[in-house]
């Protein structure tokens, strides 16, 4: 839950999308993509690659977005989701292969119902969004309770900009409070911490490291290593893990660099889908994964 009575917070949108061919030549075929700007996203599809689209979709459109989740913690978190290709992710052996008489589309829905279930997946604060609700299907097994579905298209978002500051406080005052202030919980200096997690509620004064925070959290789940959610320590709110990852990191990245992962994105699985001698996360196995390095 939020802050009580408090307006809507911007988040910075990563998303992966699932697009469908209306051309009858190539009708019923599908695409997975990362955007950080689905409306702009479809359109360059649409427009070709000298639009800034995709070559697998240029020609054969036009294309509808019909699906897409989102509220993953970063760029790079949507890019190694391995819903394009299945297949080379150890976390879906157990998905039986599409079936010649199985259509694409089901095919990539049935996938998602078990990538939505599949640790570490099935921790991460997502939400899935029918932006057609014509081709909704219900999804077998079903989302975990945390997922919430959504319909339509995205409310309109509020673009980071360089120099926001972090929504918690004035961002100087801020890190010097927080330089000086010791952990809630631990009571040790907060000083190396980079981001150090506050509560959003007005007034409550909790400032945590990040490890001390999720300990809290995982009291009541002992052996998980990523909380879901639980009880401020200070004000005793309920608190979504996902909304404190997204306040702690609010203003901290460029849009520049988002725009150009999503120009990038043909590669979207578990493979990096980074370019020889493009910046980008270190190279991993096809059979690793970026939760794999989870240290909390």
């Amino acid at each position: 839950m939020g802050p009580a009575g408090g307006a809507t917070r911007p988040r910075r949108f990563f998303g992966v999308y699932l697009l469908y061919c209306l051309n009858p030549r190539h009708r019923g075929r599908v695409y997975v993509g990362f955007t950080v700007n689905p409306a702009r996203r479809v359109q360059q599809h649409n427009g070709g690659r000298k639009k800034g689209g995709a070559w697998r979709t240029s020609g054969r459109g036009p294309w509808e977005m019909v699906l897409i989740v989102h509220g993953f913690p970063s760029a790079v978190a949507a890019l190694r989701w391995a819903w394009q290709h299945p297949q080379a992710s150890r976390r879906l052996a157990h998905v039986a292969p599409r079936l010649r008489s199985e259509a694409t589309f089901a095919f990539h829905l049935r996938v998602l119902a078990h990538m939505l279930r599949a640790p570490p997946w099935a921790r991460l604060p997502l939400t899935l969004r029918w932006l057609r609700a014509d081709f909704r299907q219900e999804l077998c097994p079903p989302p975990p309770p945390h997922v919430p579905l959504a319909f339509g298209p995205l409310p309109p978002r509020i673009l980071a900009s360089k120099r926001r500051a972090n929504p918690c406080a004035d961002a100087e005052a801020q890190r010097n409070q927080d330089s000086e202030a010791p952990c809630t919980l631990c009571a040790r200096s907060l000083q190396d911490e980079e981001g150090p997690l506050c509560c959003p509620h007005p007034g409550c004064s909790l400032r945590a490291h990040m490890i001390c925070l999720a300990d809290e959290f995982l009291q009541e789940e002992p052996g998980q290593l990523l909380p879901l959610e639980g009880q401020c320590p200070g004000c005793k709110n309920s608190l979504l893990w996902g909304d404190l990852i997204w306040l702690c990191r609010m203003g901290t990245e460029e849009e520049e660099e988002d725009l150009e992962l999503e120009e990038v994105s043909d590669g979207l699985g578990p493979t990096p889908p980074y370019p020889l001698g493009c910046c980008g996360p270190p190279f991993l196995s096809p059979q690793e994964h970026w939760t794999d390095m989870l240290e909390i």
